[in-house]
């Protein structure tokens, strides 16, 4: 990785892009918070040098390990059970709901982080609402399960604890910044409605098949208001460089349950049939296919380009919920392993080998898809190192109902990360180097 980091290196110092820097309106001192007087929310400049994640951020993002992990461990109990349908309803509305929250938070703090006291102490009342939300989240899963009503009382009780705080900073910023203000009050106005719109669902009994419609209309709507404020009344400052960051560190965070799961499903073997090569298998599966989808996600560099063609932004940023929730969901199908070699499932090998080579194939399929509209064209290098994934997958999957071990199974799942880095580091670097020589050389969407 170290070559292929200066590769990149060497490019993007020949791709001549040019950067105007702007000049702050707070002095850089006090804006990283040494000084206890609240200051004035301007707006970070969105191409300032060396920016990178603070640690608020970082303490920030540990709120949604839980989050993450109570969303995987439900699923997987469920798939256990053998109810895929009723888990999988679940997750998705738990995931967004989940993800959404992150991605307010980390978009706003893009373009606002002051630092401040103010900023320290809002930032706190989202974390405890994501606390919230996650203690929610059983009741979301055991609701769907009995499949009379939708129970996201508590989640959304978290939603209204942390969109208070969030709509409290939209409101400072459209005092602070005059010439973002429209596109501020527009935030804190499409916020506050789809907050209501929860509320009322949350209220009332209503049948889950209509609840479900509702939310989905509302999850709609919440993705919405971003583009409709940002294209109608303005665009917020937020950093291209810092935004790709903070999304690979979510990144890694989610990939904690795939470690997770792997743990899980080794102590599930030793403890049913001591050391053996079945657990070393699994071992080996699991983590392999945690660095392997790692490996896959860090290939492209997404700062740079974003940098570049600001308005690709979008379905960069939201096609991140899939990636997201493929990770974590492939951290719950490597549990629900540890379930089938425990006894205690309804699903066999099959199942389990299913439960984590879906994931897999939705992950890729994601980053395939989002690295195609990052870069504006579709590249048939890609296509190819797609259908080796796609291949290793399936043949996992028929090993699977052939009879052959779980261990085995999964160590061909691990085969299909590893035929996009496999490609990547003989043939791929230079094509995707050239790729994106092309991209930063071209003209900028905006």
């Amino acid at each position: 990785m170290e070559g292929a980091g200066n590769r990149f290196s060497s490019l993007l110092r020949g791709a001549r892009v040019t950067i105007v820097h702007m000049p702050e309106t707070v002095e850089p001192s006090r804006r990283r918070g040494l000084s206890h007087r609240l200051i004035p929310m301007t707006g970070r400049d969105p191409q300032e040098p060396h920016r990178g994640a603070t640690p608020l951020e970082l303490l920030f993002d540990l709120t949604f390990v839980v989050a993450i992990g109570t969303a995987s461990s439900e699923l997987a109990h469920l798939v256990a059970e053998g109810h895929v349908a009723s888990g999988l309803g679940a997750f998705c509305f738990s995931m967004f709901a989940i993800c959404w929250a992150w991605i307010n938070f980390s978009w706003f703090a893009s373009a606002y982080d002051t630092d401040d006291w103010f900023y320290r102490i809002t930032t706190m009342v989202q974390m405890i609402g994501v606390i919230v939300l996650a203690l929610g989240l059983p009741d979301v899963f055991d609701s769907v399960d009995e499949g009379e009503h939708l129970d996201i009382g508590i989640v959304v009780a978290g939603y209204v604890i942390m969109r208070i705080a969030m709509v409290a900073q939209w409101l400072r910023a459209a005092r602070d910044d005059p010439g973002r203000r429209s596109v501020a009050l527009a935030y804190a106005g499409f916020i506050t409605v789809a907050q209501i719109g929860w509320v009322t669902l949350a209220v009332l009994d209503l049948p889950i098949g209509v609840a479900f419609v509702i939310a989905l209309l509302l999850s709609l709507f919440e993705l919405g208001g971003p583009v409709v404020a940002e294209l109608r009344f303005g665009s917020t400052g937020w950093h291209a460089h810092h935004i790709a960051e903070r999304y690979g560190l979510l990144t890694i965070i989610t990939l904690g349950e795939g470690v997770f799961g792997t743990v899980a499903s080794v102590a599930a073997v030793v403890d049913e049939q001591g050391w053996s090569m079945e657990a070393i298998l699994i071992v080996v599966a699991g983590v392999g296919i945690t660095f392997g989808l790692w490996w896959n996600y860090f290939v492209l560099p997404s700062g740079p380009i974003l940098a570049r063609y600001r308005r690709r932004s979008w379905a960069w940023g939201y096609g991140h919920i899939v990636v997201f929730s493929a990770i974590a969901a492939t951290g719950a199908g490597l549990h629900v392993a540890a379930y089938v070699v425990e006894g205690v499932a309804h699903i066999g090998v099959f199942g389990a080998v299913l439960s984590v080579a879906v994931p897999v194939l939705v992950f890729c399929t994601a980053l395939f898809v989002l690295y195609t509209l990052l870069l504006g064209q579709v590249d048939p290098f890609h296509i190819a190192l797609f259908a080796g994934t796609v291949l290793a997958l399936v043949l996992a999957v028929v090993l699977a109902g052939s009879g052959v071990s779980l261990g085995v199974c999964l160590l061909v799942v691990t085969a299909a990360p590893a035929v996009i880095v496999v490609g990547y580091e003989i043939i791929g670097h230079r094509h995707v180097a050239a790729v994106l020589a092309r991209a930063l050389g071209g003209q900028p969407s905006e």
